[in-house]
């Protein structure tokens, strides 16, 4: 295949969709509709009718993880793949005017999807990078966190109303989350210190900056120190993009980006906004100068992150003259 996409001579190469779940592919490629297990048995099978057909570019949603097995699949037989998210999916099916949805439907709105990403003078940027193991074993330890967390948060609410003997058993079970929780945060630390102890120094002197905020960052968002200041904001999803139409001038908005990543940095950025100087006088700066208060506060979001991502680019420990200066300059 010709890395840079599409074939080296004659009609293009094909691409390819994949409609993800629990137990299925349903896979599209040129007129060719095939359904396939989702195990490995199935992904070996798939790569090599990917590979017999020259598929240039897969296109696979995301399904509540239930893709992750074949998309790492896929990349480590050195196929590109796209992973996108189910609202672009779903926007691009309504403008073909796809609104049915079943699996194979989906599967052949995802290979036109392809054939436009395919062909995208960016293309580079739509392909999901492959996640090394040390990263995903620490993503898994952080999504396992959340669920006991969730499961402990629902245990407590329950106590409050619960019987005397029900509250028994409802405090037996937090007992057992609360080793869960202790025990998954040693596996943590563990992950931390053996696979990213430069990285965690970094993000530790920022002050704002708490362990759950830099384990986020970590596993959830590789790119960070690897893309310019404008990407890495409108990655997480802290960018105000453009609602402008002919003369009319819209209000911008922050929209899309990753939830859990956008979510850690603004319970940062709360602490920051008290604690470290940079981003508490870049707050009060906005404030003086009649921005709202959300508005300053996703500016000073967005003011960590370039902070943050320029630290991890130079291999730099927290500065506050430097980055005080910066603040005082713009």
């Amino acid at each position: 295949m010709n890395p840079q996409g599409g074939a080296a001579q004659g009609r293009p190469s094909p691409n390819a969709g994949i409609d993800v779940s629990k137990q299925h592919l349903d896979v599209c490629w040129e007129s060719t509709q095939e359904r396939l297990s989702n195990d490995v048995g199935g992904w070996s099978e798939l790569i090599a009718k990917l590979r017999a057909a020259r598929v240039d570019l897969v296109v696979v949603e995301a399904t509540g993880g239930y893709e992750r097995g074949v998309l790492l699949a896929l990349q480590q037989a050195d196929i590109a793949v796209a992973r996108v998210n189910p609202r672009q999916a779903r926007d691009f099916a309504k403008s073909l005017g796809v609104l049915a949805k079943t699996d194979v439907l989906d599967a052949r709105t995802l290979r036109d999807f392809a054939d436009v990403l395919a062909r995208h003078p960016e293309r580079s940027r739509f392909i999901t990078p492959l996640v090394d193991e040390q990263r995903a074993g620490l993503n898994a330890l952080m999504t396992r966190r959340r669920q006991l967390i969730e499961m402990r948060v629902a245990e407590q609410q329950r106590l409050d109303q619960a019987s005397a003997v029900a509250a028994k058993s409802i405090r037996a079970v937090l007992r057992m989350l609360d080793r869960q929780i202790l025990q998954i945060d040693h596996d943590i630390d563990e992950q931390m210190n053996q696979h990213f102890k430069a990285q965690r120094k970094l993000l530790d002197s920022v002050k704002g900056i708490g362990p759950i905020t830099t384990l986020t960052l970590l596993s959830a968002l590789p790119e960070l120190g690897k893309l310019g200041r404008k990407s890495i904001a409108k990655l997480v999803g802290v960018a105000p993009l453009a609602d402008d139409s002919g003369k009319r001038r819209g209000v911008r908005r922050i929209w899309g980006g990753r939830a859990d990543v956008r979510s850690a940095l603004y319970m940062a950025t709360l602490s920051a906004m008290r604690y470290n100087p940079v981003i508490a006088a870049n707050y009060q700066h906005l404030l003086a100068a009649g921005k709202p208060k959300k508005v300053a506060m996703v500016a000073c979001m967005r003011k960590l992150l370039t902070i943050l991502n320029a630290m991890m680019r130079d291999n730099a420990l927290w500065d506050a003259n430097r980055h005080l200066v910066a603040t005082q300059i713009a």
